[in-house]
């Protein structure tokens, strides 16, 4: 026992020496002047707990009520093919298509970004829902309304009818910095008003889970917010927000191998939500600019015919048609390195600050051509190649349609000797491509009726009920007509 009690004290000598030969010889850490110190987070590097001074309890209080649970109910159809002998016998044609209607229901989470009860969540939340309820953090259930969806950046926006509730308010994503601390607010595996904590990862992260548009070849915008915050399912449409309590991200994705947290969590940046959000609200679609040009990352190849040492910006290889980067003055071969004054790393990064632009804004690009920077000022167009509200209507009909309309350029005119045409410069999977149109048709009639420009065209259709007929020309002089119903 003497033996016991002597090996214990030895043993707590020989601690307390090591602790103080290590706080002895502990270097001193300190910041340059330059750095404000108000803004300064000391982070103890000598352990994996958060720093001391991190507030998140007043940042959940100021949060946890902002968000909602979500929970949906709909029908999905399904086709299947069939075989049946008798039908064979008979008719000697056995097999069949068969289709399913299959309920669905599903749920998730939306941040009320407003008083009077708008809430935003995740496209893939509500997708194929019939009926959407929405939860708040003190139980009350509300039938929800779907104000409008964009898949291209994975958005919904929904609408509660009750005043005066509890919001959260937006943040600047594009000031987030990496290492940050930020709360993940969400109901996960449907337990409500969960919050897990983490740092931010990464930015400007494309991980490729976004589709293009398949009716208007709208491009999707990923460029996510990366953090190691615990986002389980359920989690999705859920509020990623800063110590602050400002909505910096709606949570959208996990990188998981199991279908649960398993590392690293993806959230939509505030200033890409804002924009979709406010557009939904006020025009029922969301307002796209362009900048009008074919992009790609820098690599090494590019690097080094272009003599490159630095690997950050977008490489521009061409131009669209009517490009406001080619009238800008922009060439191909420039390299992007700032719009309105953000660092512009990789392709992701660039998609996501024009996408916070309306079609009409003026913004400053900032290129490195032949080792001298150069800033140009580019008015940012809409997908059709002009600075006009798409209206919602019109937008459901290109929809529809499925095709990228212009009106038909003079030069073309001329060589057809035509007065007026609508040309088809894209077509994507919609009524115009099943009728057998292909692109570059000129389109000069609706139901003999003279077609003036797009939106004289588009109105007559709006018009329509039924079969429509249409006539037109092609650029090598072949008239056609094609036929489709509305």
């Amino acid at each position: 026992m003497k033996k016991l009690a002597n090996g214990f004290i030895m043993a707590l000598l020989g601690g307390a020496a090591s602790l103080g030969l290590y706080k002895a010889f502990e270097p001193d850490v300190s910041f340059p002047e330059e750095q404000p110190k108000e803004e300064t987070k000391l982070v103890n590097l000598l352990s994996s707990e958060p720093a001391a001074n991190v507030d998140y309890v007043t940042a959940a209080e100021a949060t946890v009520n902002g968000v909602v649970h979500v929970k949906t109910a709909g029908t999905v159809e399904y086709k299947q093919r069939a075989f049946d002998p008798f039908r064979h016998f008979f008719y000697g044609e056995g097999s069949y298509e068969q289709k399913y209607i299959q309920p669905i229901k599903g749920a998730g989470s939306g941040v009320i970004v407003s008083n009077d009860g708008y809430v935003v969540t995740n496209n893939h939340v509500i997708d194929n829902a019939d009926e959407i309820t929405v939860t708040l953090n003190n139980k009350k259930t509300y039938t929800a309304d779907l104000v409008g969806t964009d898949p291209a950046t994975d958005l919904a926006v929904l609408k509660i009818e009750e005043e005066t509730l509890p919001y959260i308010e937006y943040g600047n994503s594009d000031q987030l910095r990496i290492g940050e601390w930020v709360l993940a607010v969400g109901n996960p595996f449907n337990l409500t008003s969960t919050v897990t904590a983490g740092i931010v990862s990464a930015k400007g992260r494309d991980i490729n889970i976004l589709n293009d548009d398949p009716y208007t070849n709208m491009s999707s915008i990923e460029s996510f917010i990366q953090t190691d915050a615990a986002v389980n399912p359920g989690n999705s449409g859920g509020a990623l927000v800063n110590t602050k309590g400002e909505l910096i991200g709606i949570n959208a994705a996990i990188k998981s191998n199991t279908g649960s947290f398993a590392g690293y969590s993806f959230a939509i940046p505030s200033n890409i939500v804002k924009k979709v959000v406010n557009d939904l609200i006020e025009y029922g679609t969301v307002q796209r600019a362009y900048i009008g040009i074919s992009i790609r990352n820098i690599d090494d190849e590019i690097a080094e015919e272009t003599e490159l040492e630095d690997l950050n910006g977008v490489y521009i290889a061409g131009f669209s048609k009517s490009s406001s980067a080619d009238e800008a003055g922009l060439k191909e071969g420039d390299i992007v390195k700032e719009v309105e004054g953000l660092k512009i790393r990789n392709v992701a990064e660039l998609q996501a600050k024009i996408g916070e632009y309306m079609p009409g804004d003026e913004v400053d690009v900032t290129v490195l051509r032949d080792g001298k920077r150069i800033t140009k000022s580019v008015l940012l167009k809409n997908y059709e190649g002009s600075t006009e509200i798409v209206s919602n209507k019109k937008n459901e009909m290109m929809k529809l349609l499925g095709a990228k309309l212009q009106d038909a350029e003079e030069e073309t005119l001329e060589k057809l000797e035509l007065e007026h045409g609508v040309e088809v410069v894209q077509l994507f999977p919609g009524k115009l491509k099943k009728s057998g149109m292909q692109e570059g048709f000129i389109i000069t009639g609706v139901d003999n009726q003279e077609v003036k420009d797009t939106d004289s065209f588009i109105k007559n259709l709006k018009e329509k009920d039924g079969g429509v007929l249409l006539n037109g020309i092609y650029p090598n002089g072949r008239k056609a007509y094609y036929g489709f119903g509305m």
